[in-house]
């Protein structure tokens, strides 16, 4: 943990501010960010800031060393696997931490788009489907967007580059000079497999 640490401050101080960040646990840790912005023509500034383990109660931390020095536009916060037992006993302690992580990150930067993404759930497990409904609620409530990738769905990967590479290179979104939408990158970035 202290290796990865000291290797994300490294980084940090190398990085161009201003990006996009994704704040997860252990499985986020693995997501190929350079193959899979090379494969879908990704321009965004991407920057994946996850650790095995990671808490919601334990997340502002996290947060203030390894993501708001990098000033970001855009947070897509998947946590709340650690926390599925602390959830079955406490949700409402759960609930809370995590409304605490978003008004803190509001505080720390104001003009970023916060993204809440829900947990997979291939085993139709009631805990992590009734999780995911308290995610909802809490961004619906703290008015920032929510992605669902709990349902299991086909991902044509190759569809969807097409589709991807069509809309963006017709114009509809570089001469506004808009990033790409939180459900393209979310699809992008969490559901590749």
């Amino acid at each position: 943990m202290d290796f990865e640490n000291k290797t994300y401050q490294t980084l940090n101080e190398l990085a161009e501010k201003g990006g996009t960040v994704i704040l997860g646990g252990a499985a986020d840790k693995k997501i190929p960010l350079c193959e899979l912005k090379q494969a879908f023509n990704l321009e965004e500034t991407l920057y994946n800031r996850s650790f095995a383990g990671l808490s919601v109660a334990d997340a502002v931390a996290a947060y203030d060393t390894f993501v708001a020095p990098l000033k970001p536009v855009c947070i897509l916060l998947h946590l709340g696997a650690d926390d599925v037992t602390s959830f079955e006993s406490d949700a409402s302690a759960f609930d809370n931490a995590y409304r605490s992580l978003i008004q803190h990150i509001k505080a720390s930067v104001s003009k970023c788009t916060i993204g809440i993404i829900t947990l997979k759930n291939p085993e139709n497990s009631p805990v992590v489907a009734e999780l995911n409904k308290h995610l909802k609620y809490i961004a619906e409530s703290e008015r920032v967007d929510f992605e669902d990738i709990s349902v299991n769905r086909v991902w044509n990967p190759k569809e969807t580059k097409e589709v991807v590479s069509f809309v963006y290179s017709t114009g509809f979104v570089h001469p506004l000079k808009r990033q790409r939408s939180i459900y393209d990158l979310v699809k992008i970035l969490f559901c590749y497999n």
